[in-house]
C-alpha cells in the first residue's frame, strides 16, 4: 500500500487580505476619523468670546446687609441647587413646593 501523497501547502495570502488584521486596524482608524471630524465641527464652530463690558457684574451683598425679604430670594436661589445636591446623597426625594 501506498500513503496518500499530502496536499500541496495553499499560498500564503497577503495581509490585506486578511479579515483579523481589518479588525484591528479599522477600530483605531475609527477612532482618529472620529477625533478628526470632532475637531473640525469644534474649530468650524466655535463661540465668540464676549467683551467684559457684555457681562453684568455681579451684585454681591453681605448677608447681614440683607433686608429678610432679600435674604429669602437669596436663598431661594440657591433651593434647586441645594435640593438636587442633597437628592443625589440621600434616597429621598425633595418636597415639592
Amino acid at each position: 500500500m501506498t500513503a496518500p501523497t499530502p496536499a500541496p501547502p495553499s499560498p500564503a495570502r497577503p495581509w490585506y487580505r486578511e479579515p483579523y488584521v481589518w479588525m484591528v486596524i479599522g477600530g483605531p482608524l475609527v477612532v482618529v476619523v472620529a477625533s478628526l471630524v470632532t475637531v473640525t465641527i469644534a474649530v468650524r464652530n466655535a463661540d465668540t468670546v464676549l467683551p467684559r463690558e457684555a457681562a453684568p457684574a455681579p451684585a454681591v451683598v453681605a448677608p447681614d446687609r440683607m433686608t429678610p425679604e432679600e435674604r429669602l430670594q437669596a436663598e431661594k436661589a440657591l433651593l434647586p441647587a441645594n435640593q438636587g445636591r442633597n437628592h443625589a446623597v440621600s434616597s429621598a426625594l425633595p418636597k415639592k413646593d
